[in-house]
């Protein structure tokens, strides 16, 4: 009886759909990565001495130094402190638009909450009824 349902022919149009729609999506998803790891191979190149950048473990810094046989900068965090790092250890560039994109959002949030006025005044009184409602607590029999 097995062998008949096997053979009757047709087979799952949800199995071929899986089957041929798996390699399609992780082709597409190697390849967005394969790019992404290409732009950040990119930006790690492009960083040079007197470059502000950002490591991956967060410090901020500027290259003052670099070898390029060894692959490795030399990131100075602080006056007269420096660090030595490989290049890979490069996240972002930091550059002065970027701070100044940063600032933009930071005072057009600042605009948005100018504009609301509470009155304490008002709010006071206005709850002294409703704490004696809530007066035995947030369960009710």
């Amino acid at each position: 009886m097995f062998l008949a349902q096997q053979t009757s022919g047709g087979g799952s149009p949800i199995l071929l759909l899986l089957l041929l729609g798996m390699p399609v999506m992780l082709f597409v998803m190697m390849r967005s990565q394969r790019k992404k790891a290409a732009k950040q191979q990119d930006l790690q190149k492009s960083a040079g001495i007197g470059s502000e950048i950002m490591t991956t473990a967060g410090i901020f810094g500027t290259i003052v130094d670099e070898d390029e046989d060894e692959g490795t900068i030399v990131l100075e965090i602080a006056p007269g402190t420096q660090v030595k790092l490989i290049r890979g250890a490069i996240a972002r560039v930091v550059s002065e638009d970027d701070d100044d994109d940063d600032d933009e959002e930071y005072d057009d949030e600042e605009d948005d909450d100018d504009d609301v006025v509470v009155d304490l005044v008002d709010a006071d009184q206005d709850t002294a009824g409703a704490d004696a409602d809530n007066a035995e607590g947030p369960f009710r029999p």
